[in-house]
């Protein structure tokens, strides 16, 4: 009997939090099952329909080149390769950033998808349920960006809203990443994960043209 599939996505929910100056997240019923039809007297409105405003990188969403390459490709051209196959979860005890000097012992090979789970998969997330946006998430430096770019890996996820720091390295780690063509996703959540070796599926919306997207992101055991 196969490993049960683990949802590592996180809910999308009215006013979560959002990176800093982006656009909020909405969420709401633009229709309401049951309530009176207007203009037809004596008539309900037969179903439930929900409206949504949000940034395309609300809550676990992917990153596609054209976020900071400004002839990058877009979010529709996602080879389907890089978001479903073996990954690998790495754990990193770093209390800051991701670091080459961890990484090493890791031994990263061409084409791998590896997810990063740190302490923001539990500090950051509780944080979250209040919509408190934590500055201090753990992050990929530029150095690291780089390293994971030599390495040739397809796909690099982390467990909060961005590959790059808050304050440090955010432009540049998501140029050096992007810029060589790995796919990003961010926003997982990893808390009830342990490191090792799983099936990842992560699908982004297909959005013409788009720079990123909202995706549920699963993983099972090997």
């Amino acid at each position: 009997m196969s490993s049960p599939w683990i949802d590592i996505s996180v809910t999308m929910r009215d006013g979560m939090v959002h990176w800093p100056g982006d656009p909020e997240c909405h969420v709401k019923l633009h229709v309401k099952l049951g309530d009176p039809l207007p203009g037809q007297p004596g008539k309900t409105i037969p179903c439930n329909l929900t409206h949504l405003s949000l940034s395309a990188h609300t809550g676990t969403h992917m990153d596609a080149p054209r976020h900071f390459v400004a002839d990058g490709c877009t979010m529709e051209s996602l080879p389907l390769d890089a978001v479903i196959g073996p990954c690998r979860v790495i754990e990193i005890f770093h209390k800051h950033k991701i670091t080459v000097e961890e990484l090493r012992a890791h031994r990263l090979r061409k084409g791998e998808r590896v997810l990063f789970k740190t302490r923001s998969s539990v500090r950051s997330w509780r944080m979250a349920r209040t919509s408190t946006f934590d500055e201090k998430f753990i992050h990929i430096p530029a150095d690291t960006a780089q390293y994971l770019v030599d390495r040739q890996v397809m796909t690099v996820g982390v467990d909060y809203l961005s590959v790059g720091g808050y304050k440090a390295d955010g432009v540049e780690c998501h140029q050096i990443l992007l810029g060589a063509q790995v796919w990003i996703i961010e926003g997982l959540d990893l808390s009830r994960i342990k490191p090792g070796r799983y099936d990842l599926v992560c699908l982004p919306l297909k959005i013409l043209g788009a720079d990123g997207a909202p995706a549920r992101a699963i993983l099972r055991p090997r």
